[in-house]
């Protein structure tokens, strides 16, 4: 049993942490008041028990500088919310005059044209490329410091729509974060993390479903041998699924490049899980023999009941796009490769 002097000390903390709290809510309500209040509490807090570990000021250093690159971020993107955007990856060496240079522009053009905006690294070559084709209104630069190679080019040079980062986390983050669909055009290693990236996040359901296009020169050969190596060494010894391999398109026209983007909202608009339930947001409705059909061709991935469809938010979805349609989908949360393939047959219905 505790004796008096143990319970002295759990009041004494207790009333310490009360005093806190009061405390910190007191300053939020003064100097940072916001309808996100619950949430800066808890950031607040997380501060205070920083100090009280005693964390390393090296470690500090690195949440400090994330935490001031992320908030200036998502002040730049937050303008242009609802406009959606497109991420290029691509090599910085790729000259002017590469036919992928030139096919990259292509698709940037085309894509602005579809009323999206383009996200790139902000360096030379393909990254160039994408502003060249975008033009500057339409082009956000997610710029990293680097030793060598990594200068800022001059097509988005000084616009404000332009964010520096020390982390490739941070930067890593906002790529994803911000962008409606991914494109990645021949590159190098960081190329190669990108795309790897993306789909893992994907495939694991740590990111939304998202178009992820491979795109190349016409008659290029960069992204089909990609492809051959998945294919072989990846789906060949069982390490990812054959429905994972819907999970990326490989391409080499900007056409279908674009095609593949646009039509892959044609139905879908967006998703978010709510409880155990993967809502998805519609374009316009489905038919009851179409809402049918996915049940019957999908029901691997569909745990606890049939998907049903209905006209407005779910109970906790807290009400963003109040006017579309919903499919409330019980998926397992791991057939991504399937649930790619629904999200298909849905924008063909």
């Amino acid at each position: 049993m505790e004796n008096q002097d143990t319970r002295s000390v759990k009041r004494s903390r207790q009333d310490w942490r009360e005093g806190r709290s009061a405390a910190i809510r007191k300053f939020l309500s003064e100097y940072a008041p916001s309808e996100n209040d619950d949430l800066l509490f808890q950031m607040t807090v997380t501060l205070c028990r920083l100090a009280a570990d005693k964390a390393d000021r090296g470690d500090l250093k690195i949440l400090n500088s994330a935490l001031k690159e992320l908030r200036y971020a998502f002040k730049t993107f937050a303008p242009y919310g609802e406009i959606r955007k497109v991420t290029m990856f691509g090599s910085a060496r790729t000259p002017e005059h590469d036919p992928q240079y030139i096919e990259a522009k292509k698709f940037a053009e085309l894509i602005e044209r579809e009323g999206w905006m383009v996200i790139t690294g902000a360096g030379d070559g393909i990254m160039r490329a994408g502003h060249h084709g975008a033009k500057r209104d339409a082009s956000f630069g997610v710029a990293i410091s680097l030793p060598f190679e990594q200068a800022t080019n001059d097509l988005i040079a000084d616009d404000p729509k332009l964010v520096n980062f020390k982390y490739f986390f941070t930067r890593k983050l906002v790529f994803v974060k911000e962008a409606n669909a991914i494109v990645l055009f021949p590159g190098g290693f960081g190329t190669q993390d990108e795309g790897f990236e993306a789909m893992t996040l994907v495939q694991t359901v740590k990111a939304s479903p998202t178009p992820i296009v491979m795109c190349d020169e016409p008659g290029g050969t960069y992204w089909a041998r990609w492809r051959t190596y998945v294919e072989k060494e990846l789906l060949g010894n069982g390490m990812i699924d054959e429905a994972d391999m819907s999970l990326f398109h490989v391409t080499d026209n900007a056409e279908d490049a674009v095609a593949q983007v646009v039509n892959f909202y044609r139905g879908y608009h967006s998703s978010r899980y709510v409880g155990p339930d993967l809502v998805i947001r519609l374009q316009r409705p489905l038919s009851e023999d179409q809402v049918a059909g996915l049940n019957t061709e999908f029901s691997d991935i569909i745990t606890n009941g049939p998907i049903e469809q209905q006209s407005g938010p779910v109970e906790g979805e807290e009400g963003a796009y109040p006017e579309l349609p919903r499919l409330v989908v019980p998926f397992n949360r791991r057939g991504a490769g399937r649930l790619r393939m629904m999200i298909d047959r849905i924008n063909g219905c």
